[in-house]
């Protein structure tokens, strides 16, 4: 991470933002699951497991083959975009996204979830490198894991701030749970309207910026 510049780390923090705001509509809708933290879905999967619970476990598997399946997807669109990688994986995020707004507007809440968790699969693909992950973008613990470790080494004599953009990021993360939960409060699922718009904005940003891996 410490390789990008001021303009990419602010768009992996508008992802974080974006995440974070998704995965509490999520969670909220699901009444404890989430769309984009898969370590959470895969402990919840394991205690339903372990109560022999199928509706939870079905629910649990669900999202997390369909989270795999929006990283398969976003993988392949990136591959086959080469050099707009960024700008093409959030457009198809984008479009996910929308047509999740249009399915909780017409009353298929169910399918509505399913996409959010196929969206967020797709955004872990907008910063790759050799087919691996650069910045996690739904999921804070490896980021406060370096975060920490950064904090040691200023306290070493090394840079003191370079645990800052590992904050940062989590902080978005943070920023964009608790704006969707208000707007979970305020407007239910009509709230995915507003990921969608600034899932759009992102992608004009991304068009705009000549990024690299």
């Amino acid at each position: 991470m410490m390789r990008y510049d001021r303009r990419t780390i602010g768009l992996a923090v508008g992802l974080t933002f974006l995440a974070g705001y998704v995965d509490a509509l999520g969670f909220i809708s699901l009444g404890g699951f989430f769309v984009s933290f898969m370590t959470g879905n895969t402990t919840r999967l394991g205690i339903e497991l372990a109560n022999g619970h199928l509706g939870g476990i079905a629910l649990a598997g669900g999202i997390i083959m369909l989270f795999v399946g929006g990283v398969v997807l976003g993988s392949l669109v990136g591959h086959f975009a080469r050099a707009k990688r960024h700008a093409a994986v959030l457009a198809s995020l984008t479009i996910c996204l929308f047509i999740a707004a249009l399915s909780g507007r017409l009353g298929e809440a169910g399918i509505s979830i399913a996409l959010l968790a196929i969206a967020m699969g797709m955004e872990n693909s907008v910063f790759q490198r050799d087919g691996e992950v650069t910045i996690g973008l739904t999921y804070m613990t490896g980021t406060l894991v370096k975060m920490g470790q950064r904090l040691a080494g200023a306290l070493l004599g090394g840079s003191r701030l370079a645990w800052l953009r590992h904050f940062t990021l989590w902080l978005g993360l943070l920023s964009g749970a608790v704006a969707g939960a208000l707007a979970h409060n305020m407007i239910g699922l009509d709230a995915i309207w507003l990921a969608a718009a600034f899932s759009a904005l992102l992608t004009l940003t991304a068009s705009r910026l000549l990024l690299t891996d």
